[in-house]
């Protein structure tokens, strides 16, 4: 039997004080045809060994893109993680651990996301970073959040080229915060004027570079024009390498960056769990969400770590809050921060050449092939093609041959037809030669 604290009669009394007649109401906004009454298709119990042999055969019918040619990018991206990141992650003392509540006996956690925040800061190029986020989409809501609390606006322009999954996230977060949104129409080809949106009722722009599409831009003439109307610049970056050769958001004059981590340590693993970067400048220190880490010296003077900023609910009164943010990105960000030591400044610029070099041999090989053509003129290691045919059955048929083609927008934007036709292909350091090739001699085949 198992142990359940409630009685019938308080699951009563519950539901006649939310004033609903039964637990099954909660899921009135739930399609019906979406709702499972039974599990019949599980067996009812089955012995370690046969729960294994039916998991595996299950994760057999997924193909990882470890498993051949992947050019799948589209805000997460293949890297190689060196084995020292997982050797040192699995440690119990790291892979055990949790949020530190109690900062005096979490000496070794608050020590990792202190450094943590200084390689995100030197990344970003701003002065203050805090302690991650949960990924890339959620810190790119929180930076919107944090624009009109500095602003007291509540107006937000998204760009064009920002990821849709970016841009649905913030709609879902302003749509019950009072937030306004306009959101451009998509940018692939670079050419949008965004400037043109902002008004003095405008709280920030939020633009990413490089963008969805794959373009590089200098971002200063944006910020500049933000800043003419008393907005912020909220910069997104979903490709963390790119920051090895292209010039960081704080150099262009961003006051907000919102990034994801997943490039540095972090496999894909099916789409998560990643690592959310969020730095600012200093003067909005106290409308940074999430944490900080800071670091003092005890009565002894010793050096120690402790939680400089801690504004959540949990901490301070509800309305004072700049973020219902629960925890950070602990384990992932402990991954980020040795694969970015592993580098070095060195290291990441080579390892952000090799990128746009793979990229730049895989645009010039695939604008070869007939029927194909390559959209963007400025890229870092990712670019979009647009084909003579959808790009959605391509791709279905090119990874039935053993090749994740990339991801087509379609994927992203199914309600525009217009853009049917674009493939997103990425380019890494573990792209090779014969997989480009590979991939041009499928995808002419698929277009014939």
């Amino acid at each position: 039997m198992r142990y359940l604290s409630l009685t019938d009669q308080d699951r009563a009394a519950m539901l006649k004080a939310i004033g609903v007649p039964t637990v099954d109401a909660f899921y009135d906004g739930v399609p019906e045809q979406a709702r499972l009454t039974r599990l019949d298709d599980l067996p009812d119990h089955a012995g370690e060994l046969e729960v294994e042999r039916a998991l595996t055969r299950l994760a057999s019918r997924n193909r990882p893109a470890s498993a051949g040619p992947s050019f799948l990018g589209a805000g997460l991206y293949r890297h190689h993680v060196p084995a020292a990141v997982d050797a040192l992650i699995q440690r119990g003392e790291f892979l055990t651990a949790y949020t530190p509540y109690q900062p005096e006996i979490s000496q070794g956690t608050l020590h990792m996301l202190f450094e943590f925040q200084t390689q995100v800061a030197l990344l970003l190029g701003l002065e203050i970073a805090n302690a991650s986020m949960y990924d890339g989409a959620s810190a790119a809501a929180e930076a919107a959040l944090m624009a009109r609390r500095i602003t007291r606006r509540d107006r937000v322009v998204l760009s064009g080229a920002l990821h849709p999954h970016y841009r649905a996230t913030i709609e879902t977060y302003m749509r019950y915060s009072g937030g306004i949104v306009e959101s451009l129409a998509p940018d692939v080809r670079g050419a949008e004027n965004a400037a043109k949106a902002l008004d003095q009722k405008t709280a920030c722009l939020v633009v990413q570079n490089p963008g969805f599409y794959g373009q590089v831009r200098d971002l200063k003439p944006l910020a500049q024009a933000a800043h003419d109307k008393g907005a912020l610049l909220v910069c997104v970056v979903t490709e963390a390498v790119s920051l090895g050769l292209i010039a960081s958001p704080g150099e262009m004059d961003a006051d907000i960056v919102a990034a994801e981590g997943q490039s540095f340590g972090n496999a894909l693993s099916f789409g998560g769990p990643t690592v959310g970067l969020f730095a600012t400048r200093e003067k909005y220190l106290r409308q940074m969400p999430g944490r900080l880490c800071g670091e003092t010296l005890d009565a002894d003077g010793r050096r120690g770590y402790v939680l400089t900023l801690s504004a959540r609910e949990q901490h301070i009164r509800r309305e004072k809050a700049t973020s219902n943010i629960c925890t950070n990105s602990g384990l992932c960000a402990l991954a980020f921060s040795i694969h970015v030591s592993l580098l070095g400044e060195a290291g990441l610029k080579r390892l952000a050449r090799l990128n746009h070099e793979a990229a730049m041999r895989a645009a010039e090989r695939l604008a070869a092939v007939p029927g194909v053509e390559v959209v963007n003129d400025t890229f870092f290691n990712e670019f979009t093609l647009r084909l003579k045919k959808p790009a959605a059955p391509i791709v279905e048929a090119l990874a039935a041959r053993g090749v994740l083609a990339g991801v087509p927008v379609s994927r992203l934007e199914p309600r525009r037809a217009e853009l049917a036709d674009l493939l997103l292909v990425a380019a890494s350091e573990m792209t090779t030669e014969e997989e480009i090739a590979e991939l041009a001699e499928k995808l002419a085949e698929a277009l014939r």
